[in-house]
């Protein structure tokens, strides 16, 4: 029975990752579940999967403390998940936190030798590079559950990574990608929130609508396989029934298809090496009409062109577009700017940023910080 851990219980991810732990009662046991404000949820997790360990805000530790059990274990969500995710007690650490705040845990958990699953990217943008070192010199296994990145994990199981030549990362091309960009600077935050395929947060959602989680995943997938940007191509799939392919110096290319469910890759990451009944219902290829790929527009989505130069530049530039990222698409949610008003504070920040060379998580705070304050002054002015 593997022993589980999940950071951001009441999100998308953790719903559907406890929606996978309890098809398989005797394969997995919930040791810890986090959630920030969303407690009364919490609660009902607690109720049900009866973890050890939990973590919440402190008005949600208050309520914990009055509602459930005396033994169970109840730390601050703010300051201590990072204990959670390193419990002895725990095998497998599932990350769906959002932001680059599941930094310090997704480190501690692989620090503890633990297998982790995140579904998280941002941690792996801002500082990937110390993640996986880290990651090697304990035995960590890293299994992505990003459907991207897990079919590129899949596709390179049991391939020699001197052969890999191209790995051809699908994007369904998010909500705006049969609308003119003529229209952009009109659209809704409730217009942007409709992805066509998946259900996601709503920062998540907003990233894919400027293809900047596409971008992100591009920068992830080099801290994950360790391969170049230029080793990586951008496909946009809108029937998204390929995750993503891998082409070796052969030219033969393995690809990944799956109908769109998030439970089929935290469900792979969970049973790794093993498969199990999903009890899902199969891809029908008798019903697929086709299969279409396009080329991304970066005139009209940008910042997926600015993630790969962020990437190629290196050092702690995709910390500075993570960390700017992040505060215009929260003023964007807010109603404070404008959809097309994201990208150009997002750009303004990465312009401005004099690069600094990583040497440990003192430059990366060091970089989130200065982004996210000009990041505050870009948007105040917009």
């Amino acid at each position: 029975m593997k022993r589980v851990a999940i950071l951001g219980s009441t999100g998308s991810i953790g719903i559907n990752t406890l929606k996978v732990i309890e098809r398989f009662p005797g394969q997995f046991k919930v040791v810890g579940l986090t959630a920030y404000n969303n407690y009364r949820l919490l609660e009902q997790q607690i109720r049900k999967f009866k973890p050890t360990h939990v973590a919440s805000s402190r008005e949600g530790m208050q309520y914990l403390k009055k509602n459930c059990n005396g033994r169970l274990k109840i730390f601050d969500v703010d300051r201590e998940v990072s204990r959670i995710a390193a419990l002895p007690g725990v095998d497998l650490v599932v990350i769906g936190m959002r932001g680059s705040a599941a930094l310090l845990p997704f480190l501690a958990a692989v620090q503890a030798g633990k297998t982790v699953a995140p579904a998280n990217k941002e941690a792996l943008v801002v500082a990937g590079d110390i993640i996986m070192r880290e990651a090697k010199k304990t035995g960590a296994t890293v299994i992505p559950v990003d459907s991207e990145q897990s079919a590129i994990f899949q596709c390179l199981q049991g391939q020699k990574r001197s052969e890999l030549k191209t790995i051809y990362l699908t994007a369904s091309g998010g909500p705006l990608h049969k609308v003119s960009s003529a229209s952009f600077h009109s659209l809704s935050v409730r217009q942007i929130l409709k992805h066509p395929r998946w259900k996601m947060g709503r920062k998540i959602t907003v990233d894919s609508a400027t293809l900047m989680n596409k971008g992100f995943e591009v920068i992830e997938t080099t801290r994950l396989f360790d391969v170049k940007p230029d080793d990586i191509q951008v496909l946009i799939h809108p029937e998204a029934i390929i995750h993503s392919m891998v082409e070796f110096r052969d030219g033969s290319i393995l690809a990944q298809l799956s109908i769109t469910d998030m439970r089929l890759p935290i469900q792979y990451a969970l049973s790794y090496p093993e498969r199990m009944d999903t009890g899902l219902k199969a891809l029908d290829f008798f019903h697929l009409k086709k299969l279409t790929f396009d080329r991304p527009e970066l005139k009209k989505f940008p910042a997926l062109a600015l993630a790969f130069e962020s990437i190629r530049k290196g050092g702690t530039l995709p910390c500075v577009l993570n960390a700017a990222d992040e505060e215009a698409v929260d003023a964007f949610l807010e109603g404070r700017i404008k959809f097309t008003k994201i990208y150009t504070v997002v750009e303004r920040v990465v312009r401005k940023h004099k690069l600094v060379k990583v040497r440990g998580l003192n430059d990366i705070f060091a970089a989130d910080q200065w982004a996210r304050e000009e990041a505050g002054r870009i948007i105040e002015q917009c």
